[in-house]
């Protein structure tokens, strides 16, 4: 099944002579599950690509689809509606709202839309990425690694269709990122979750399980661009499976070892939570087991 999908999408900004064409003619598809990224240089094209397949710019022409709905016969605030329920983020400035604790920003996207969050999902979102013993800390009292992790369980929370990342390890170090990465893909496999990388980094999209190119707005594969019934396509490098497993053993080895070294966040002592006491917490976002009963 295609949670994505895009035909003769096009961007161009400006007009006449001073006209860039960010994207050309593309055409994409992304099944539900798959784990996919888009490698490109500065200018390339995949972060517009990525904009446009978010809903957050609008097509110049061409068509989007997400989960069967077609974005651009939406009003804005469908759109607004239809986004927070069904696409996910991850950027990679974080975007934590400071003055809400790790819990509460998890739990943001889902009471904006009016709903409960559910608790036994969340905490099992939570634990797999080494929060649980977080979610009382404020976003500056957390390293760049558990911010951006708290990011990926935002972006889980509302169990959207299709994820998108915008190079979340840009501000990580080499072993942060590579944790961070790796916990991206054991969530997206954990919960069957579609989940679309923009990177400039080759070796980080190793992890995923299709790399598609992008070179001047256009999709290739290889460095050439694609052509079906002549039109451009999606063209995309499949990885083979020998390669994908391998690239996991090897993750599953080197943070096996790292976590010998550097405990999860949930083995750390409270010494550095007395000196930095959680803020304030509306009653309706405070943190609450899955075990206990609602109080609302």
């Amino acid at each position: 099944m295609d949670i994505l999908k895009t035909t003769q999408l096009t961007k161009i900004y400006g007009s006449g002579d001073t006209a860039v064409h960010a994207l050309e003619n593309v055409n994409l598809t992304v099944e539900k599950g798959e784990f996919a990224a888009v490698v490109g240089t500065s200018g390339s094209g995949k972060s517009t690509l990525l904009h446009m397949i978010g809903g957050l710019d609008v097509p110049t022409s061409g068509k989007v689809f997400v989960d069967g709905q077609e974005l651009g016969a939406m009003t804005d605030e469908q759109l607004t509606i239809f986004r927070r329920r069904n696409i996910g983020f991850v950027f990679q400035m974080y975007n934590l709202i400071p003055m809400l604790n790790v819990w509460e920003n998890i739990i943001l996207p889902v009471k904006l839309d009016g709903k409960t969050p559910d608790r036994a999902y969340l905490q099992k979102i939570v634990e797999i990425l080494g929060l649980d013993q977080k979610l009382s800390c404020l976003p500056n009292a957390l390293s760049g690694g558990q911010q951006q992790r708290v990011a990926i369980a935002r972006a889980l929370a509302a169990k959207p269709a299709l994820l998108l990342a915008d190079e979340p390890t840009g501000n990580l170090d080499s072993r942060t990122s590579q944790d961070v990465l790796g916990l991206l893909k054991i969530t997206g496999e954990e919960f069957f979750q579609t989940i679309i990388m923009i990177t400039h980094n080759e070796e980080i999209a190793q992890l995923a399980d299709r790399i598609l190119r992008i070179e001047d707005g256009h999709l290739t594969s290889a460095g050439s661009p694609c052509i079906e019934d002549g039109h451009l396509t999606s063209g995309s490098s499949p990885r083979p499976e020998k390669d994908r497993h391998t690239d996991q053993m090897n993750f599953s080895l080197e943070n096996d070892a790292f976590a010998t070294q550097h405990p999860p966040a949930s083995r750390h002592n409270d010494a550095f939570a007395a000196q930095h006491p959680p803020a304030s917490r509306h009653p309706d976002l405070t943190p609450v087991s899955p075990d206990s009963s609602d109080r609302r």
